[in-house]
C-alpha cells in the first residue's frame, strides 16, 4: 500500500505510554510500574455539531482541537492514575466505552482541556505583546512591532519547552512522543512494525502538533500585520480576539505542508516545525518503542473492519 492510500492515523504521548486515534476508537498502551503492558480504550461517539464544523475550512481546525483536547485529557489522566497504582490493588477495568451516562464526565474533561489550552494561549499572546510594546521607542511602527512580538513569542516558546524538557518526567514523555512518530513513519513507509525497523525511522513528522504551535507564531505575525492598533490595550484585545482565526489558519497551513512534503521545492515549508520537534521529541529506548508498537497494533485490530477515512490529522 502506498503512503497516499494509507489512512492518516495520529496520536500523542501519555505517561509511560502512547495513545493512537482512529475513526471509531482511541487506544493507549502504557507500561505499568511492574513492567506489564495495559491498554485503555475509549470508543468514539460522534457529536453532530463537531462533525458538521469539521467540514468547514478554517473552522475545522478549531473543532478538531476541541475534540482532540477532550480525548487526549482522558488518556493522559488515565495513564497518570494507573502508572502509580500497584496492579495487584487496582481493580479498575482497562477499557472504557463512552455511553450516554458518561457524557457529563466527557463534557467536563473537554471543558477543562479547552480552558487550559485557551489560558495557555492567553499568556502566550499577552506577554509578548506587552514586551514588544515596551520597546516601542526603539522599534516604532506597525511592522517592526509585529516582528518584535513574533520574536519574543519564539523566545518564550523555545525557552519554555527547553526548561520543561530538563525534568525527568517530561523527558520520558518526549521520548514516547518520539516513539509515536517513529511508529507512524514506519507504518506510512509500509515497513513491518518491529522495534528494529521503527528505530530506523525519523522521530520527526510533518503533522505533529509541535509544528502546529510554531505555525501559530508565524501565521499570527502575518495576520496581525493586517490589523492596526493605536494602544497597548487595543493591541491585546485584537490579539485575543484573533486567536481562533490564527488557530484555524495555522491548522490549514499544517495540513498544506504535510501534503507537499514530498515535493523538493516545497518541502522546506515544514522544516521550521520539524526543527521545533527536535526539542519536543527525544530518541526513544527500545522498550518505549515496544509500547508504541503494541498501542498502534491494538488500534489497527480495532479498526480493521472500518472502511471510512480517518479524520485525525495531528500526530
Amino acid at each position: 500500500m502506498t503512503e497516499s492510500k494509507k489512512m492518516a492515523y495520529g496520536g500523542q504521548a501519555v505517561v509511560e505510554g502512547v495513545m493512537f486515534a482512529g475513526k471509531t476508537t482511541t487506544v493507549s498502551a502504557i507500561r505499568r510500574n511492574n513492567g506489564e503492558i495495559e491498554y485503555y480504550e475509549v470508543k468514539k461517539k460522534s457529536i453532530p455539531i463537531l462533525r458538521s464544523l469539521k467540514k468547514i475550512f478554517i473552522i475545522r481546525g478549531i473543532a478538531g482541537l476541541i475534540e482532540a483536547s477532550s480525548v487526549g485529557m482522558k488518556h493522559l489522566n488515565y495513564a497518570s492514575d494507573r502508572y502509580d497504582v500497584n496492579p495487584e490493588d487496582d481493580e479498575t477495568p482497562p477499557v472504557e466505552k463512552a455511553s450516554s451516562s458518561k457524557w457529563g464526565m466527557i463534557l467536563g474533561t473537554a471543558v477543562v482541556g479547552v480552558t487550559s489550552f485557551l489560558f495557555g494561549n492567553f499568556i502566550f499572546t499577552v506577554l509578548p505583546a506587552v514586551a514588544a510594546g515596551g520597546f516601542t521607542p526603539m522599534f516604532p511602527g506597525h511592522v517592526a512591532q509585529n516582528l518584535l512580538e513574533g520574536f519574543f513569542k519564539l523566545i518564550l516558546l523555545f525557552l519554555y519547552i527547553y526548561l520543561i524538557s530538563l525534568t525527568p518526567m517530561v523527558k520520558r514523555l518526549f521520548q514516547y512522543h518520539g516513539a509515536e512518530h517513529k511508529v507512524i513513519n514506519t507504518y506510512e513507509a509500509g515497513v513491518p512494525l518491529t522495534v528494529q525497523n521503527v528505530q530506523r525511522h525519523s522521530r520527526l513528522h510533518y503533522r505533529c502538533g509541535s509544528s502546529f504551535i510554531l505555525f501559530t507564531v508565524i501565521v499570527g505575525v502575518l495576520i496581525y500585520l493586517m490589523v492596526p492598533f493605536d494602544s497597548l490595550a487595543e493591541r491585546i484585545v485584537h490579539r485575543l480576539a484573533l486567536i481562533p482565526v490564527v488557530l484555524g489558519v495555522s491548522y490549514e497551513v499544517l495540513q498544506g505542508t504535510n501534503k507537499v512534503r514530498n515535493i523538493p521545492v516545497l518541502k522546506w515549508l515544514g522544516l521550521p516545525g520539524l526543527g521545533l520537534q527536535l526539542l519536543t521529541t527525544k530518541p526513544p529506548k527500545n522498550d518505549q518503542v515496544e509500547v508504541a508498537i503494541l498501542s498502534f497494533e491494538k488500534l489497527l485490530a480495532e479498526e480493521k473492519h472500518s472502511a471510512e477515512p480517518i479524520d485525525h490529522n495531528a500526530v
